[in-house]
């Protein structure tokens, strides 16, 4: 009898729950976020939208920091408060909701006002990842703003008030490996081929080929063939339009025509007539990647040195010696029509030496780990794999201190002053919502949440606003409408704005969580009633 084909490997269940986000941001990325441990203070509706966004890929952690009691307004502004939850804790009924949509996350609650564990015990956020803060006062947000931005922990400010909203993110440095640019120039090498490959492309003669052999080789080669017939004429790459399209003539002629079918072109000269675009360039380092692997975090290491700078600095003594000013080979190739066996064998080419320059950067990685005195644990071969993958592609986040934008004098209010200029400017929003911030801290409530406050409460918001705008050098808003508006709003949340912000901030805690993808920067302002965005920095 015979036995059995064998099985295909079956997912692992956690694979097939989270199979959509692992196409994302991968295994590794996915770990990472086991990993990570995220505050949320105040679980108002935009807060416990934010943390649903995070349980449900994975998170492995999350503690609400909240004081207050479940109101009747909460119940209408959050799914994750129940009628009978009113005048309980809001930071336990929210965190009890909120585990049931995941049995993988841990979760943990702190019923005490965030203001009492800033002045009390300021260490108490020292281990998180990220910290995600909601309709936090004045006073209480540039004391946690200013712990963060010691500790180097991201810091994600948002807030929710009728039909606008803004998030506002301060990072001190996030380094990022891997970015996923939206337009990936690929590492061919055509102009600047190391040896391994210089000597499989001139061991090709395309004359020599016959027709089937002809139509079957990879486009690279037929590139490299015809880029090097033009620099021995022309002495240099083809660089303009016009030269490029003179190259891809050149590319035209050489293609030959079936006997017995002349329509029938070679659709390998095809691809590489449509490549000479993105395929054909000079290698170099790109700039800002450049400045990273100049700058003296990557120069001049030390004991308190991250992983992501000890092995940039790897790279640069790579590029440097073995690279030749190059940075280590990324070794993928883009599909292309050709015969299997050739293929692969070019293939093979750009891995091995893929694999050899990343051997060369991971050996290096593990001297610097010794002539620093660390463990040559804290930095794995995988890790050094994949940062010489992307490291054309790594990027560097430096932001600003957001308590920094409540002292006059040292804010530069000139992109406030700027934006303002035009009428139909988002910043108008930021502006207001830091009036409605000095009207809280001043009044201890908001504009308008109580109907009989109204229409008073419209001059102390204006006035609130004046001062600011006094400070910054600005002219008076163009318009009152925005001040009675938010008035009406009684700093009443609603729902669908929330649930849209919420699922903004929580990518972007993602993102500073993986180490993958830009995060924003730094301040985003959404008007619900025209779907418009603004993104501002300060």
């Amino acid at each position: 009898m015979a036995s059995p084909a064998p099985k295909s490997p079956e997912q692992s269940e956690r694979n097939r729950k989270y199979d959509r986000q692992l196409r994302l941001w991968g295994d590794h990325g996915q770990a990472a976020l086991e990993r990570a441990h995220v505050c949320l203070i105040n679980a108002t509706g935009i807060g416990t939208e934010i943390l649903k966004s995070l349980v449900l890929p994975g998170i492995g952690a999350f503690t609400i920091v909240d004081g207050k009691k479940v109101s009747e307004e909460d119940i209408g502004t959050s799914f994750f408060l129940e009628a009978d939850s009113a005048g309980k804790s809001r930071a336990q009924v929210a965190t009890q909701m909120l585990l049931e949509l995941n049995s993988d996350v841990r979760g943990d609650y702190i019923d005490e006002e965030p203001e009492q564990i800033l002045s009390n015990n300021p260490d108490f956020f020292n281990n998180f990842t990220v910290v995600v803060a909601t309709s936090l006062v004045e006073k209480s947000l540039i004391l946690l703003s200013r712990r963060l931005w010691e500790l180097n922990i991201p810091l994600i400010v948002c807030r929710s008030i009728g039909f606008i909203a803004y998030m506002r993110i301060q990072v001190k440095e996030h380094t990022i490996i891997e970015s996923h640019p939206d337009n990936e120039i690929l590492d061919l090498r055509l102009d600047k081929p190391f040896e391994a490959l210089k000597k499989h492309f001139d061991s090709i003669n395309l004359d020599e080929l016959s027709f089937k052999d002809h139509s079957h080789v990879p486009y690279l080669v037929v590139l490299y063939k015809y880029l090097e017939k033009w620099v021995s004429e022309k002495g240099q790459l083809p660089r303009a339009y016009k030269e490029k399209n003179q190259l891809k003539q050149m590319i035209r002629e050489g293609m030959r025509r079936d006997e017995n079918d002349k329509a029938n072109s070679e659709e390998n000269f095809e691809e590489a007539i449509k490549s000479v675009n993105t395929c054909l360039g000079c290698t170099a380092i790109p700039e800002n990647v450049m400045s990273i692997l100049n700058s003296d975090q990557c120069i001049n290491l030390t004991a308190k040195s991250s992983p992501f700078w000890i092995i940039a600095k790897a790279v640069r003594d790579f590029v440097e010696n073995e690279g030749a000013g190059l940075l280590p080979l990324k070794g993928t190739l883009p599909d292309m029509t050709a015969d299997t066996e050739k293929y692969i064998a070019l293939q093979q080419i750009y891995h091995r030496q893929a694999v050899a320059d990343a051997e060369a950067v991971w050996r290096r990685t593990l001297q610097l780990l010794r002539q620093l005195g660390k463990s040559s644990d804290i930095i794995s071969e995988r890790d050094v794999r994949l940062f010489c993958r992307h490291a054309s592609n790594i990027y560097v986040e430096r932001g600003t201190c957001i308590a920094d934008e409540y002292d006059s004098k040292i804010f530069d209010a000139s992109n406030i002053v700027q934006s303002l200029e035009n009428p139909e400017s988002m910043m108008v929003y930021y502006v207001v919502l830091r009036g409605v911030e000095k009207f809280q801290s001043e009044y201890n409530s908001y504009p308008g949440e109580f109907d009989d406050q109204v229409e008073p409460d419209i001059v102390k918001l204006k006035a609130c606003i004046t001062k600011l705008l006094n400070e910054w050098g600005c002219g008076p808003l163009a318009k009152d409408d925005y001040v009675h508006e938010f008035c009406r709003f009684g700093g009443s949340e609603l729902h669908s704005v929330s649930a849209f912000l919420g699922g903004l901030a929580a990518q972007e805690v993602i993102k500073f969580v993986t180490n993958q993808y830009k995060p924003l920067h730094n301040t985003f302002v959404y008007d619900a009633v025209t779907s418009n965005a603004g993104t501002y920095f300060f």
